[in-house]
């Protein structure tokens, strides 16, 4: 199981959605390693997960949540290789069957795998994700020093 802790960031009915917090690790390089690289590369917009929740809950309010590594899995499988398999059987059926030049098994390749593509797109959605409330902390209350304690 992934366990990830994530903060309600705004409510729509029952609905929360809810947004990582950084992790410890990203903060440790000061922004030099490839993580932070890609993430200035293509914008630190962060993303949100809405989540239906039966009890009520507040903005500000952290939830742990967990997910079957099965389904990390069969994305992963579905996106990487997919697109790989369908380019390398294109390549082959021109080159074997079609007995065509290099240029021409280049371009099955491409089109096999743009073809791959599409299906791990497809397919991608069609997973469903098992996402479980694992707990909801509680909304602390700030505590301040009063002088003379």
């Amino acid at each position: 199981m992934i366990e990830q802790t994530l903060t309600i960031v705004a409510l729509n009915g029952h609905t929360a959605h809810l947004e990582a917090q950084q992790k410890q690790a990203c903060e440790g390089c000061n922004g030099r390693c490839g993580s932070q690289v890609f993430s200035k590369l293509f914008g630190t917009e962060k993303k949100t997960l809405p989540y239906k929740f039966d009890s009520p809950v507040e903005i500000g309010q952290k939830i742990t949540l967990s997910l079957d590594d099965s389904y990390v899995v069969k994305h992963a499988f579905a996106v990487y290789m997919l697109p790989l398999f369908f380019s390398l059987i294109f390549a082959l059926i021109t080159s074997e069957l079609f007995l065509l030049s290099e240029g021409w098994q280049i371009l099955a390749a491409i089109i096999g795998g743009m073809f791959g593509f599409f299906i791990a797109k497809t397919r991608v959605k069609s997973l469903k994700h098992d996402i479980k409330v694992i707990k909801i902390h509680p909304i602390s209350i700030p505590l301040t020093q009063i002088d003379g304690d």
